[in-house]
């Protein structure tokens, strides 16, 4: 299915009134600060975010998973959920494949749907933490670290093919997420593992194409609870400055230990041009992955300060992926990914307020004091009405949820797939 011009007007105009009052007051004020507030509305256009494609179905845990009736199943279907939270949000412009959860049948057919919802693909992951069908050798006890050279060379192959995959289709980048890692002391050993895995990535970055990247994802623990081979940002940048200029890191934010400051490590991989990408979502407690700012928005906020500032000061380092790899157990996943894309908006908008020339002066005083009030002061705006502004400049909605809901989206969907399709997945 797919929602008309003319049905995102007529729910906009319901809400363009009071929109038009909020946003000429916010502009009022920014301007009085001497921001420019049409570049500010532009920047958030122009920032999009992939949406995975095991994001489309309910999310899950080991101890189960609770599937949500009208779920997309199958590529084509995922691809039109997305271009839905396109339509609505004007921020979900590229899809993020998992293989082999989502090998496309018909490459052709499938960047025809993809053009058709006005979609890009974005990075193609490898799959080496499960076993798939009629797979020859096992990963239970590691992929591209495994002791066994058969089992390395087939995750090596696995990894080449989902470069050709992604190839076909225009992405330009491969992540690699290992789970490969030791559950009890004594069952690896530490350098053996490490080694193996960069001679693994080192063969699989020969085979990319000249115009590629390839992101290497880290995590201190799980699957695998006593270490895991990459588990931290150093071993990621140790790893990537192994394979070559092509190779950087990928950061997801549900991938450290409580109370880990992301931002410093942001702002470190910036610095240093190795910040490849960017998986969004929030945690409590470790991996959580629900919904992005959900639970520390400060943090998110702290850490676009830094993701705005290397952009503009960064010149080393390429423009970084952005993706959310967020799990919704109890929400319909298209609501709580535009839940995300609003986090992920605000937080940058918010950013883009630091006055960094009134803030590096404060830093150079030692005024403390200061530099957390100019903080503060971008961090307490109101920037709702700037991010729906420039929804609405793209062609979006004043209130995507609102908006899909009065649609009945999901009962449409419901209508069309039934209550019992499940989205391929975790």
């Amino acid at each position: 299915m797919k929602i008309s011009k003319d049905q995102i007007y007529n729910t906009n105009q319901k809400k363009i009134t009071q929109h038009h009052a909020r946003f000429d007051f916010l502009a009022n004020e920014l301007d009085a600060s001497g921001l420019q507030v049409n570049e500010l509305v532009d920047k958030l256009v122009a920032f999009q975010v992939a949406i995975p494609s095991w994001a489309l179905g309910a999310g899950g845990t080991r101890f189960g998973r609770f599937s949500y009736q009208g779920e997309p199943s199958s590529l084509e279907q995922k691809i039109e959920d997305i271009g839905l939270l396109h339509q609505l949000t004007q921020t979900a412009g590229a899809v993020s494949l998992h293989i082999p959860w989502d090998i496309p049948e018909d490459t052709l057919a499938i960047k025809e749907k993809a053009l058709e919802n006005r979609i890009v693909f974005d990075a193609v992951n490898s799959n080496t933490f499960q076993d798939q069908k009629n797979q020859a050798f096992s990963y239970k006890f590691g992929s591209l670290c495994n002791t066994n050279k058969a089992v390395r060379e087939q995750a090596i192959a696995h990894n080449k093919e989902v470069i050709k995959i992604g190839n076909d289709l225009g992405s330009k980048s491969l992540t690699v997420w290992l789970a490969d890692g030791a559950n009890f002391p004594g069952q690896n050993n530490f350098q053996t593992a490490l080694s193996h895995t960069e001679d693994s990535l080192k063969e699989i970055y020969k085979y990319l194409p000249e115009d590629w990247k390839l992101f290497i994802e880290y995590k201190p623990y799980e699957p695998n609870f006593y270490s895991t081979v990459i588990q931290d940002w150093g071993t990621s940048f140790m790893l990537a400055n192994a394979c070559g200029p092509k190779a950087y890191t990928l950061v997801d934010l549900g991938h450290h230990l409580p109370n880990t400051n992301i931002e410093q490590i942001v702002a470190t991989l910036m610095l240093k041009g190795k910040l490849g990408g960017f998986h969004f979502n929030d945690s409590k407690y470790g991996d959580d992955d629900v919904t992005v700012g959900s639970i520390k928005p400060y943090s998110l906020f702290l850490i676009f300060n830094e993701l705005v500032y290397g952009i503009e000061n960064n010149k080393q380092n390429p423009y970084p992926a952005w993706m959310i790899d967020a799990s919704h157990n109890t929400k319909d996943p298209l609501e709580d990914l535009m839940q995300s894309l609003e986090a992920i908006q605000i937080a940058y908008a918010k950013a883009l307020l630091v006055d960094q020339t009134k803030l590096k002066a404060a830093q150079q005083e030692h005024d403390v004091v200061a530099c957390q009030e100019i903080l503060h002061a971008a961090y307490n705006t109101d920037v709702r009405p700037l991010v729906a502004q420039a929804r609405i400049n793209a062609g979006g909605a004043v209130t995507p949820i609102e908006t899909y809901r009065n649609l009945q989206i999901r009962q449409s969907l419901i209508d069309i797939r039934g209550k019992n399709s499940v989205a391929s997945g975790l």
